[in-house]
């Protein structure tokens, strides 16, 4: 009887270690990511890479930022900052709202703005530029490398 119970408990371990493991989906955001923003026309806008990491009050650290498309109103000096509002569950799905600013440096004045929700590994949604000669909008979609 003890050799039986023994069994059966090693097969329910073996089960429920089974059960929490899912390894598509990461489970946080810190990371390196490629974005790529369209326009309304699904035109390519821009395409950018960088590394995140959320900070314990949801903003985001930012580094390794570089535009990999060539744009009059973002030259050089750009800064950049977010934010992240996690939300998942304990099989490792990460969800949850996104935000992010780039900021010109040369030219000053120019503003890019994303907005998103973020599931997996992708963070989907709307960007706007505003700035000195320099708008638009569209959709976004990030893929964590």
């Amino acid at each position: 009887m003890k050799q039986f119970a023994a069994a059966l408990l090693l097969a329910v371990g073996l089960t429920l270690v089974g059960c929490g493991s899912n390894s598509s989906h990461p489970a946080n955001i810190n990371g390196t990511w490629n974005a790529t923003l369209t326009d309304t026309n699904n035109a390519t806008m821009f395409s950018f890479g960088t590394s995140l990491v959320v900070n314990g009050d949801g903003s985001l650290s930012v580094s390794h930022f570089t535009f990999h498309s060539n744009s009059p109103c973002f030259v050089s000096g750009e800064t950049e900052s977010g934010s992240f509002q996690l939300a998942g569950d304990f099989n490792g799905h990460m969800s949850g709202t996104f935000g992010f600013v780039v900021n010109s440096g040369t030219p000053a004045g120019n503003t890019v703005t994303l907005t998103g929700t973020a599931n997996g590994n992708t963070i989907s949604g709307q960007w706007m530029m505003n700035g000195t000669g320099c708008s638009g909008s569209g959709t976004f979609m990030m893929t964590q490398m």
